[in-house]
């Protein structure tokens, strides 16, 4: 069951709390605490980013950076990252381990380890300063307000919703990530059918991100009967940019239209009219690629849709500290001691 969030404190915490963005290849982790700015405002005391399959369990990882960057007790820690919450534990595909609360309680001593999609803490950090420093991709330059999207495909595809309102509004998780992928071209027909030669289901995820841009580079290969060298999405963003790999540029190509597809189909139905934020360092090292491929024509579909998605904007901006800042001013937010571990999380990603 979803955590009710609605304020019922009115004091903050002053004592300094971890705060962990924790994605299927890194963990970003943060020292904060409540800022003493009459606003309600968070500061960072410390932050580092691990590489996860570095360490046996999510404990090991923060302990890492208690070990290095803590020097007074932590009591309190806040999680965001991708899953299902599973009595005690937090499954989810894309990371390199479970996550065990009670194990993560015990081993750092922690009295409370409160729990929340990693998108969703994107969407908080749209309090702060997730539009600082993005890049234009499309649209008018200024959004007109309404609701906001934020969508990045990294190690999954994860978005998150953020509707304006009293005491800066509520966010909406979602299983984005998990819906039906749609061709919108033959070739993309082709590649659905390699992917699921006997039809079913297959999800935007399994296109529209790391992993996804690997199994359309291997799909084309195979459909042009070609062994395929590339071994990694960076290798494949590399080589589209090189311009020497066909299949890596095609592949990049239908990665970016199928991006702006899902873009556009969330735009509609959350009539997103304060634009969208594709967040993550996947999309910011792609821009010009993104910039010149059929994003923006997919993004706009057709017909009466189109007058109004084009009037959304839409920017590009990099992950970095947002996942942690968010999940912090939710924390502040909702204050300590609200959480049970059971609070509901949605799939997606952070890289």
């Amino acid at each position: 069951m979803a955590t009710d969030h609605s304020d019922r404190l009115t004091g903050l915490p002053t004592a300094p709390f971890l705060a962990a963005d924790i994605g299927g290849t890194h963990g970003r982790v943060a020292l904060m605490r409540a800022a003493y700015d009459g606003a309600h405002g968070i500061e960072m005391l410390a932050f580092r980013v691990f590489t996860c399959a570095a360490f046996a369990r999510l404990s090991d990882l923060l302990q890492a950076f208690i070990d290095t960057e803590v020097s007074i007790p932590v009591k309190h820690c806040v999680l965001a990252c991708a899953g299902q919450v599973m009595g005690d534990e937090v499954v989810n595909d894309n990371l390199p381990w479970s996550v065990d609360l009670s194990q993560l309680r015990h081993a750092l001593g922690f009295d409370e380890v409160a729990v929340l999609n990693d998108f969703e803490a994107l969407a908080y950090a749209l309090e702060g300063p997730l539009g600082v420093g993005s890049r234009h991709l499309c649209g008018p330059e200024h959004a007109s307000g309404g609701p906001t999207l934020v969508i990045g495909p990294g190690t999954g595809l994860g978005a998150a919703l953020h509707v304006p309102g009293p005491a800066g509004g509520v966010v909406l998780p979602t299983e984005a990530g998990q819906m039906d992928f749609a061709p919108n071209s033959v070739r993309e027909r082709e590649v659905l059918a390699h992917l699921a030669p006997s039809g079913g289901y297959v999800a935007f995820e399994q296109i529209v991100s790391g992993p996804g841009l690997l199994a359309l580079y291997a799909t084309l290969c195979a459909l042009h009967d070609e062994t395929p060298e590339l071994e990694a999405p960076e290798a494949i963003t590399a080589a589209a940019m090189a311009g020497h790999d066909a299949r890596a540029v095609e592949a990049v190509q239908i990665f970016c239209g199928a991006l702006g597809s899902f873009t556009g189909n969330l735009a509609m139905a959350f009539m997103a009219t304060g634009g969208v934020y594709l967040a993550g360092g996947f999309l910011s090292s792609i821009f010009d690629l993104l910039r010149h491929s059929d994003f923006e024509e997919r993004f706009l579909h057709g017909r009466s849709a189109r007058t109004l998605l084009a009037e959304i904007p839409v920017w590009v901006t990099e992950h970095g500290l947002h996942g942690v800042q968010g999940a912090a001013r939710w924390y502040l937010r909702h204050g300590p001691g609200l959480f049970a571990s059971q609070h509901a999380l949605s799939s997606g990603v952070a890289s």
